[in-house]
């Protein structure tokens, strides 16, 4: 007797044991947190908050006096000064860097309230992404005027351009993820299990572009 309960204790614990494995297969990998994203928000958000800010104090100051010499300019080639002043620096009648100014302290906001453990509604979540991604298009834009027009780099611009790729790829993820961007099952998984490779491959794209655009000019200007 107690034999055979041993024999059906251990067939239902080995039933119990297969469901939890199922279930964790049927998961997938494990999605990007509302939590970590209202922290990647919050953090990318203020950088580009403190370099836009940086930009249009600097842009300000050259209004003053067009002689000055910016603080985010390091040589001939590292130079703020060519980007300010081209008309690519003022796209929309008025320094880019404001844009930053009115944006990203919305996007600082919606990471905290984030934190704070308010669920953000799904038009508000959506505007947001797609918000970041004319960012995203307007860093193309300006990527390309500095690597093909202008022949310089801007230090400060740099900053912007390094943190928007994060903001909007990490909150595409998690739209996938909550399935706010209807995708295939498929393409859901790989999104999410291969998240942190493809925001790699995104910088090293990045990177690849500037070095052969402008390399030698950069290395010439150290």
């Amino acid at each position: 007797m107690l034999y055979g309960r041993g024999v059906t204790h251990s067939t239902v614990s080995g039933d119990e044991t297969r469901s939890d494995e199922d279930l964790v297969a049927a998961a997938g990998p494990r999605p990007l947190s509302t939590r970590t994203l209202g922290v990647l928000l919050t953090v990318l958000g203020a950088v580009g908050l403190g370099a836009s800010a940086w930009l249009s104090i600097e842009r300000y100051l050259t209004l003053l006096d067009p002689d000055r010499v910016a603080t985010c300019s390091i040589n001939v080639f590292l130079s703020c000064g060519a980007a300010m002043g081209s008309w690519q620096g003022s796209l929309f009648g008025f320094p880019n860097p404001f844009l930053g100014l009115a944006t990203f302290p919305v996007v600082v906001t919606s990471g905290v309230v984030l934190l704070a453990g308010v669920r953000l509604p799904r038009w508000y979540s959506g505007g947001l992404l797609i918000g970041t991604a004319l960012g995203q298009l307007l860093v193309f834009f300006l990527m390309w005027t500095s690597f093909y027009v202008l022949h310089k780099l801007c230090p400060a611009c740099m900053v912007v351009w390094t943190v928007i790729w994060p903001l909007l790829w990490f909150q595409l993820v998690h739209a996938v993820a909550e399935r706010q961007v209807p995708v295939g099952e498929g393409l859901r998984r790989a999104v999410i299990g291969n998240r942190g490779i493809i925001l790699v491959i995104g910088y090293v794209v990045a990177v690849a572009w500037l070095l052969l655009t402008v390399g030698p000019e950069l290395v010439r200007s150290f």
